[in-house]
């Protein structure tokens, strides 16, 4: 499954993302891994922090490669909450409707739940998008 967080830089959604991995955290009976551009909120989380810069990723494809990685070591993994979502997927100004379409077959396959933060108004997001918004700020 896949929920998705919309809108521009500064409205708030790492805020809420980590509101509600937090949450999550506490009722989870699995991992719950969040994925940002920088250690910068590890201490604002109970949990497990990911900086993906800090692995060289250059390109969607490794992107997907490293969630991959993740969830294959991961056997329990409930959650993964993907904090700058195009920034950390190497997706800035490209259509993401592929990476969705991606992502929702892996969390199916996997039984994993992809939280993602888009700074992108909910209306510019592809139609594959539209019904997987939890929250538009």
């Amino acid at each position: 499954m896949v929920e998705i967080i919309a809108g521009q830089k500064g409205k708030g959604k790492t805020k809420y993302l980590l509101e509600k991995a937090n949450s999550a955290i506490k009722d989870a009976k699995g991992s719950i891994v969040y994925l940002d551009k920088s250690s910068k909120h590890m201490y604002e989380l109970n949990n497990r922090v990911i900086n993906v810069t800090d692995f060289g990723i250059k390109s969607y494809e490794a992107f997907i490669g490293f969630v991959c990685g993740i969830i294959s070591q991961d056997h329990d993994l409930e959650q993964m909450y993907l904090d700058s979502f195009l920034k950390v997927a190497c997706l800035e100004g490209q259509d993401i409707t592929e990476a969705i379409d991606q992502l929702t077959q892996i969390g199916q396959t996997y039984d994993v739940t992809f939280i993602l933060s888009i700074s992108q108004d909910a209306a510019h997001l592809p139609e594959n998008a539209k019904d997987k918004i939890v929250v538009s700020l």
